[in-house]
């Protein structure tokens, strides 16, 4: 008999939770970024995951605007140094990028999963 797991079905929440999206129960990650070779409950292989740089992209995106907008009003409010600026802006914008790299790389896997994304493959006979 195959057992019946509670699937996800919202990929965003489940992967943001870092959680299996078959069980979710289950761990997606080993580390802090490292996924899991498979579900420790369910026995998921991920290895149909390949999220590549996907987290990083949407990471930096989505910081840059606010980064560039903290960094504009530290110099004209205070007009601080470019050493100020270095110290302060670039630590707090690589964290934050950092900070939204396993949320954002847990809801690409899911997502995966979720909607059985698979490698494009080119139909040679279409159109014949």
């Amino acid at each position: 008999m195959k057992t019946k797991y509670d699937e996800t079905t919202v990929p965003a929440l489940t992967g943001i939770k870092g959680r299996c999206p078959r069980c979710q129960r289950g761990h997606l990650f080993n580390g802090l970024l490292s996924l899991a070779p498979a579900c420790e409950v369910c026995g998921l292989d991920y290895s149909f995951a390949d999220p590549a740089d996907g987290p990083a992209f949407f990471a930096m995106s989505i910081v840059a605007v606010p980064a560039l907008a903290f960094a504009l009003w530290l110099q004209f409010t205070f007009d601080v140094h470019l050493w100020v600026q270095l110290v302060v802006t670039v630590p707090l914008t690589v964290l934050a990028c950092i900070l939204l790299l396993r949320p954002l790389k847990g809801w690409l896997v899911c997502s995966q999963y979720f909607h059985k994304a698979e490698e494009g493959r080119i139909d040679r006979e279409w159109g014949k």
